[in-house]
């Protein structure tokens, strides 16, 4: 293994399930072929150079993945081959041939043919990529139409089976719904579904799978890799998940700040890296090296709150005196009236979880089993259909004004998508600052003060104080969330997929931050999640979820060392990467 080379890497095939196999006669073409490609985006301070001598080829029917973090020029290089740059950003060097044809200065017309026929895309974005008020069946029969897929006799069939195909269920139903009625992982399924509408020989896919549940993960994956099997089609694959990398590339490419510092065969890269970069990417991620950690980190704390429950019961008092419950909620129910059908739908059933102070409650499941449903419940985002939920003593569905203002500063959200949830016309300062001036707390010098303890506190620098969201990244605009809920310095902070969208260091240290602030400051957590791995890191217990209904809570290291419920079972053993032999010296 090597470091960055200035000849393109010639990313050869190897026996492996997503690569397909190699047509009689030799050795499949080129399909893709960037060489020395440099990117460079204008700002106010100058050009920033994204993307510097970056060089790689993908064959044919084959699957390439691009791992690095945040900022390290892998979705950029991914996004100059598709001629879909941001207006500021501009190639300044190199080549990029997509079957011998050179995309660098191709004219727009020529361009637009290529793309979604032969070159499909998976943005990494659900909320921002799919038009709030089209309803997401005439959003998959727009791409079908335009590009000759379908016609206007069979395109509503057409549109069904390409969303059956993406792993959503009652396709049918689904095509009259609107973006908002789905959840993260549906919508992420929606644009999966749009990309694949065409079957092009191209399909680069950004982070396709951040947003979905491991089974769902499986569903989609398993897809792609049957049109590499069948069409010969080739895979891009931007992901920050090396387990995800290793399962399903047969190759990998490794960028760090704008260069290819590693490449090689998928497997032997990670369970061998031989780069200071890579082996710090391997040592970080939990999806890789989350099952060969110290079990049960939390479990002794677990343990003696679930012993002291069951004492508590058995001489009939209240668990919450013997525990010291933050929250608590009983037989919580969220009913939803179904479009065109008489029956009601159940979002959330009969919920009852209890989360003690100073630990973290994990809720898992796949999309749509009710855990983002449960989150907002409990932080009054929605209104519960019926049953209870307690906060420190306090009913929190009979709040008045004042008890109400207090408890949005004792419970902090940080949401999934750190595109929408925040302001674009604020800069990042103001973000921050603004939960601080909102609830008066402190004098201007006390919150710039308190604003760059937090910008410290989730490994941002800060300069990037005076620029807005759209000049970060995905990963830094979610830490720019995290940095806005912690600033009150809440009792509680609910997290809905807080980590998904961070590459495998900046989760890392996001993890290694959550669990320093619960140890210094007491913190309390909700975490909603459908990465296993790092629910294994963080939860003291864990609360499974399917179809709204809670199927099985026990702690965290019970759960993942003898989970009971068959679809628990089925969850662990969908967790890319396991089967990954990592030497912990090498990594």
């Amino acid at each position: 293994m090597t470091e960055h080379r200035a000849e393109p890497l010639d990313i050869t095939p190897r026996d492996s399930p997503a690569a397909g196999s190699p047509p009689p006669g030799g050795e499949p073409s080129v399909l893709l072929e960037i060489s020395d490609l440099a990117v460079g985006f204008a700002t106010m301070h100058g050009e920033v150079r994204a993307v510097e001598n970056a060089s790689l080829r993908l064959r044919a029917g084959r699957t390439l993945a691009i791992v690095g973090e945040s900022g390290s020029g892998k979705s950029t290089t991914a996004m100059a081959a598709i001629g879909l740059l941001p207006a500021n950003g501009r190639v300044t060097a190199g080549s990029i041939k997509f079957d011998g044809e050179e995309l660098v200065g191709m004219p727009e017309s020529r361009m637009r043919a290529i793309r979604g026929r032969q070159i499909g895309l998976v943005p990494q974005d659900p909320m921002s990529n799919l038009n709030p008020v089209t309803k997401i069946g005439q959003q998959v029969a727009e791409t079908l139409l335009a590009h000759g897929m379908a016609t206007s006799r069979n395109v509503d069939a057409k549109v069904v089976a390409t969303l059956e195909a993406a792993g959503l269920p009652d396709a049918r139903e689904r095509a009259k719904q609107y973006p908002h009625e789905f959840s993260g992982g549906m919508r992420q399924r929606a644009l999966i579904a749009i990309g694949l509408a065409c079957r092009p020989r191209l399909l680069i896919a950004d982070e396709p799978t951040s947003a979905l549940d491991v089974t769902v993960q499986q569903t989609i994956l398993d897809q792609i890799g049957r049109m590499t099997d069948e069409l010969g089609t080739s895979v891009l694959l931007i992901t920050h998940d090396l387990g995800l990398a290793a399962e399903r590339a047969s190759d990998l490419v490794v960028m760090h700040r704008g260069k290819v510092v590693e490449a090689g065969p998928a497997r032997q890269l990670l369970e061998d890296p031989q780069h200071p970069y890579t082996r710090s990417l391997v040592g970080a991620a939990p999806s890789v090296a989350a099952v060969r950690l110290r079990p049960g980190a939390y479990a002794g704390d677990s343990a003696a709150r679930a012993a002291a429950a069951a004492e508590a019961v058995a001489e009939n008092l209240d668990p919450a005196v013997a525990t010291g419950n933050i929250v608590e909620i009983r037989d919580l129910n969220k009913v939803y009236k179904r479009r065109g059908s008489k029956e009601d739908f159940y979002a959330a059933k009969d919920v009852s979880l209890d989360i003690p102070r100073g630990s973290t409650v994990a809720i898992v499941g796949e999309s749509g089993s009710g855990k983002t449903t449960t989150a907002r419940m409990l932080l009054k985002l929605i209104e519960p259909t019926s049953g209870t939920m307690v906060f420190d003593g306090m009913d929190v569905a009979t709040l008045s004004k004042a008890q109400l203002r207090d408890f949005r500063q004792r419970v902090q959200p940080v949401f999934q998508d750190p595109y929408s949830s925040l302001n674009p016309m604020f800069t990042i300062g103001r973000i921050v600052e603004e939960p601080l001036t909102t609830y008066k707390r402190g004098n201007a010098r006390e919150r710039a003060a308190r604003v760059r303890e937090l910008m410290d506190q989730v490994s941002l620098p800060h300069s990037m104080l005076r620029r807005y969201p759209a000049e970060l990244s995905g990963g830094q605009r979610q830490r720019v969330a995290i940095a806005r809920a912690l600033a009150l310095k809440p009792e509680l902070i609910v997290c809905d997929e807080p980590v998904s969208a961070l590459d495998v260091l900046v989760q890392a240290q996001i993890l290694h931050l959550l669990g320093d602030l619960q140890a210094e400051l007491g913190l309390s957590y909700l975490f909603i999640s459908h990465d296993l791995a790092v629910v294994r890191l963080i939860s003291d217990y864990v609360c499974v979820m399917k179809e709204g209904e809670l199927v099985e809570a026990a702690s965290s290291e019970e759960i993942f060392t003898n989970p009971r419920h068959p679809y628990t079972r089925r969850l662990l053993a969908s967790i890319p990467g396991n089967e990954l032999e990592i030497d912990p010296d090498a990594a």
